[in-house]
């Protein structure tokens, strides 16, 4: 194939605009024509809703161009008076061939009661594929062409189709062999979504400054780009062509390999244009000449073991892979949602069936089941090369079993939370209302709140903001024994009372810091040493270096314990009393002292 310039590029082929026997094309469609149509379309919209109603098996009903008139009035023997009438083309599906007769009776009388000049032609999809099984294209291209009054989609899937293949033509003609449509278009169970097979068959027997490879991706791009093109100009919305192009070599080495793809393509394909390729290949599959050789069939036999056992496989695969992963995964999820560390996959059956089904009760024995068996049936005999295969109808099973078990995972889930929820709440609490007996003593709750607020909020001594955290923690548990609470109340407790505990803390800190100072004296003593002198619980002791002693009746070497057992004490006494007598045993202790602080 010579190239007509140095760089290989693609020349651009004009196409004349008129319907001839070499190359149908796209009619003009200038102004006045259209103005012509949309008074067509007035004058003839009664007999359409007629046809509609009373025949709604109708594909589609279409007015001719009147350019194409003539070539009807040729081709199909229409008469010759009648050239200048509305030219309705009518479609009805194969079934209906023989009551075509008995139906263009009907219409022709309702067609002489409305007074309107209308010839009518009623055709099957089987009439229009004919013709271009007798290369009779430019009938098809004006059918394709035809304004649509009514259409199932049989008339905008031929329209694109005829769009596309023009602006094809007239880009490179040269290159292409044959035009072809096939699929539901062509079986004639087409609808308006459905889409337009097409198959363009590329000449490259004489290529000779351009690699193949080459020649068919820069004529695909083309053919590619020309599709949203054509369905733009044929007035859809969405883009229906499904165009597949293939170089004359290796189309011809897949007939010859028995592609059953290029087989049912050559068998049930119809040309829009053909250059003598096409329907030679046609004829001789009809006849039987198209043979495959015994390699071909030789793999094609082989592909029924193969696709059997890739079949095996894939089931094989949704078990070990896809199935196992969907169960095992959620599985390690609420274990570390328990609280356990993350666990290995070979521990996860064991620490499931010993945390949630034997240890806490939550999980029902018959989801252990469904886990033990996708994760150590399956998975590890998988493994260790004792299953090789799983049935159709395991997998069926397994994946319903899977979405049970996903399906109570998800309430487990909600069972955990509810319970670390509960259990955050109590703790909450407890821990609040235990500091709160400890600073105020032990009350009922009413009580602790009343004396928190008098005690406490009302003198200063804590924020008024104490207060409403306090309540809101009372209120958190309520509302969660309730079944009020969710997630984020609780965690928002937990944080309101993280503030008030440290703001408890700090106040019981202070208390004691200011207990223990107004027991407390520092003494002098010798040459400028230091003593110290606690008194709490009817009991004072001296503290020198790491040495502490009790001053009773005598002075006794005691310990920190006793020390720390009577500052506890202390606690619940409103006053610190000191027996006189400890300073004489302290000067007998000490000597001469003298009270610093």
């Amino acid at each position: 194939m010579e190239e007509s310039n140095k760089n290989n590029s693609i020349p651009e082929m004009n196409i004349e605009n008129k319907y001839d026997e070499k190359k149908p094309v796209i009619p003009e469609n200038s102004s006045k024509a259209q103005k012509e149509m949309e008074k067509t379309k007035k004058e003839v919209e009664k007999l359409k809703t007629f046809i509609v109603k009373k025949y709604p098996f109708v594909q589609a009903i279409g007015i001719l161009p009147p350019q194409s008139i003539p070539v009807f009035i040729e081709e199909e023997e229409v008469p010759k008076e009648v050239e200048k009438h509305i030219h309705l083309y009518m479609i009805v599906p194969e079934d209906k061939l023989k009551e075509i007769p008995k139906i263009k009776q009907v219409l022709v009388e309702k067609i002489e009661s409305l007074k309107q000049k209308i010839w009518l032609q009623i055709k099957t999809p089987i009439d229009i594929w004919e013709g271009c099984m007798d290369s009779k294209f430019e009938l098809t291209n004006a059918i394709g062409m035809s304004f649509p009054l009514y259409d199932k989609g049989i008339l905008s899937g031929l329209r694109v189709a005829e769009i596309h293949k023009s602006l094809v033509l007239q880009k490179f003609e040269k290159y292409v062999v044959s035009y072809v449509i096939a699929g539901s278009l062509v079986r004639g169970d087409t609808t308006k979504t459905s889409d337009v097979d097409v198959f363009v068959i590329i000449n490259d027997t004489d290529v000779k400054r351009m690699p193949r490879l080459e020649l068919k991706e820069r004529l695909r791009n083309i053919i590619f780009q020309y599709i949203s093109e054509a369905t733009a100009l044929a007035g859809l919305k969405t883009n229906v062509l499904n165009v597949q192009a293939y170089l004359l070599t290796e189309f011809w080495d897949s007939v010859k390999d028995a592609n059953p793809v290029i087989f049912t393509f050559i068998r049930d394909g119809v040309p829009l244009y053909d250059r003598g390729t096409f329907m030679p290949w046609k004829a001789l599959l009809k006849m039987g000449k198209l043979k495959p050789s015994p390699e071909a069939i030789d793999m094609f036999m082989s592909m029924g073991d193969n696709t059997i056992k890739r079949a095996k496989k894939a089931l094989l695969e949704i078990v070990i892979g896809d199935l196992y992963w969907s169960v095992l995964t959620p599985s390690q999820a609420l274990l570390m949602l328990y609280g356990l560390p993350p666990p290995t996959p070979k521990q996860v059956v064991g620490e499931m069936k010993r945390v949630f089904m034997t240890k806490e009760k939550m999980l029902e024995k018959k989801y252990i089941d469904i886990l033990e068996e996708i994760v150590v049936k399956y998975y590890k005999g998988y493994e260790h090369e004792k299953v090789k295969e799983v049935s159709g109808t395991n997998v069926d099973r397994l994946i319903k079993d899977t979405e049970d078990y996903i399906k109570r995972l998800g309430e487990l889930r909600e069972q955990i939370e509810k319970r670390a929820q509960e259990k955050t709440i109590e703790q909450i609490y407890k821990d609040v209302f235990e500091l709160l007996k400890t600073i105020l003593g032990k009350k009922s709750q009413a009580a602790l709140i009343e004396e928190f607020e008098k005690k406490l909020i009302k003198t200063g001594k804590l924020s008024r903001n104490s207060l409403r955290i306090l309540e809101k923690v009372v209120n958190a548990r309520k509302e969660f024994k309730k079944g009020k609470s969710n997630s984020h109340k609780v965690d928002l407790a937990r944080k309101n009372a993280s503030i008030l505990i440290n703001d408890l803390i700090e106040y019981s800190q202070r208390c004691d810091l200011a207990f223990m100072e107004k027991g407390k004296m520092m003494l002098k003593f010798g040459k400028n040493e230091m003593a110290e002198l606690l008194t709490a619980d009817d009991k004072t002791f001296l503290i020198q270096g790491n040495i502490i002693k009790k001053l009773g009746d005598k002075i006794e070497i005691t310990d920190m314990n006793e020390m720390v057992k009577a500052i506890e004490n202390q606690k619940t006494k409103q006053a610190i009393k000191i027996n006189p007598k400890v300073f004489e045993l302290v000067k007998k202790e000490l000597g001469d002292f003298e009270i610093v602080l």
